[in-house]
């Protein structure tokens, strides 16, 4: 076995660690809001996702994988092209170790993130600070923060939006039925949308602007048209009047304005009138509470669990969705830097564009799949249990949040965080019922670990650089 050969196959062995570690730490932003609410058992989760965060992977990952592959590193700047080769193992074994860590201890922490500290890391240290394309690792930088926000105020106004239209209205059911299909056009539409145009050029599938909108749109009416017929067969139950008299959100949205009239009242007075202002403050503050707890619960009314069992099939399709986003965009953390070495080692060259093999994007897919049916349990606890209380609404409206962010990023070449994504997103699932919804000890400890995890990577790379070259 020649030296090149045996390099060959430690840089795919490199990539298919990655990879796993990916599926091993990021599955729990496809899944774990499914699991979390209760739409998904932990085994279906993995036969879903084992499905579309493969075809994600393989059949839309070329896009992402450019940018990671040859816009970190200029590798024109190393004279010698096998430096760039054991950069880019190093970088592949550096974040795959650092994934593995964080995936033990449940932590759910960027792939993204890892493998491009890796790759800058590498890249500053031996090819100096000119080797790095830093306006694009700005670029990438601004996204890991754009991408949670957006994530998060997509999510919230979905959210919101599924109350006014489904949950404050007089027949939540009925609300449901008229709303759905819609839904499950716009969901359709866009999976079948983003993946068609431009999205198959891996394997030489090609429809124009044109073409893809159309089959999306009548792919979308179908989905339109299953749902309504299915729909069909929920019948609302017979609601007493009182109760929905005595439990409508209605009456909290009058008591805040109440509770804001009153605070005035507070503020223009004096003594006596004071105090009993305030003791109505304090019964309407009590009053308020319990009135929301029964709303968001949805436990009391028997119109709102069907809503949520409505609304656990479209969770189904939105982690479908979600999947689907993951495997196309975080492919690229894996496969990237690997196609990049194998083009090295079998031309001997330094190259301005390398293709991407399909087997190349296919031991991604597998990779992610392997490590998601492994050791993805971890890390789904944590985003699908820790952070907030997630219901079926509650948990479609952070993943499809959280999946149009991922899908448009993935069109633009951008390599977001799906985990500030869909953090993001579940974050503001549960501003939208006050920041008291939220575990903030267990995000406080998720942001530590973003921030730790760009230098633990550079540092990881850059060490594993000198030792594989002195190996060498």
């Amino acid at each position: 076995m020649t030296p090149e050969m045996f390099l060959l196959i430690l840089v795919v062995v490199a990539g298919a660690y990655m990879a796993w570690n990916i599926g091993a730490n990021d599955v729990a932003n496809a899944m774990g809001t499914s699991v979390g609410s209760g739409a998904l058992t932990l085994k279906s989760a993995v036969i879903i996702a084992a499905i579309l965060e493969f075809s994600g992977a393989f059949f839309f990952g070329s896009h992402v994988s450019e940018t990671i592959q040859k816009g970190i590193v200029d590798a024109a700047v190393f004279s010698d092209p096998m430096i760039v080769v054991y950069g880019m193992l190093s970088s592949l074994l550096a974040a795959g170790i650092w994934l593995q860590i964080a995936s033990y201890y449940g932590w759910p922490i960027s792939t993204t993130h890892s493998i491009v500290g890796a790759l800058v890391g590498f890249g500053a240290a031996v090819g100096g600070i000119e080797a790095v394309y830093w306006e694009n690792v700005a670029f990438i930088a601004t996204s890991w923060v754009i991408s949670p926000i957006c994530g998060a105020i997509l999510s919230y106004g979905i959210f919101n939006v599924l109350r006014q239209r489904i949950f404050y209205q007089r027949h939540p059911v009925e609300a449901a039925k008229k709303m759905t299909p819609p839904i499950v056009f716009v969901v359709v539409f866009t999976l079948t949308s983003i993946m068609l145009y431009k999205g198959l050029t891996n394997i030489d599938i090609h429809f124009n602007f044109l073409q893809s909108l159309g089959i999306s749109v009548l792919m979308g009416i179908i989905g339109f048209v299953i749902s309504k017929i299915c729909l069909r067969c929920i019948v609302p139950p017979v609601s007493k009047p009182a109760a929905v008299s005595e439990y409508h959100p209605e009456v909290s949205n009058q008591l805040e304005k109440a509770r804001r009239h009153l605070l005035q009242v507070q503020a223009a007075s004096s003594d006596v009138i004071q105090y009993q202002v305030s003791e109505l403050l304090q019964e309407i503050g009590t009053l308020s509470d319990s009135l929301k707890r029964k709303e968001e619960t949805g436990k009391e009314s028997i119109e709102y669990a069907i809503v949520e069992k409505i609304f656990g099939y479209l969770q189904i399709m939105s982690a479908c969705l979600m999947a689907f986003a993951h495997g196309a965009n975080d492919v690229a953390n894996a496969i990237g830097p690997l196609a990049a070495a194998i083009s090295i080692l079998t031309t001997g060259a330094i190259a301005e564009s390398a293709s991407i093999p399909l087997w190349v994007s296919a031991l991604g897919g597998i990779g992610i799949v392997v490590g998601l049916a492994t050791w993805g349990w971890r890390v789904i606890e944590t985003i699908g249990k820790k952070i907030t209380e997630l219901t079926p609404t509650r948990g479609f409206s952070a993943e499809f949040g959280a999946a149009a962010t991922i899908l448009i990023a993935s069109r633009l070449g951008m390599p977001i965080s799906t985990t500030h994504t869909l953090v993001g997103s579940v974050i503001g699932v549960g501003l939208a019922r006050g920041i008291e919804a939220l575990d903030l000890r267990t995000t406080r400890y998720i942001f530590i670990s973003w921030a730790i995890t760009v230098p633990a990577g550079a540092l990881i790379a850059i060490g594993l650089f000198y030792l594989t070259k002195a190996l060498a």
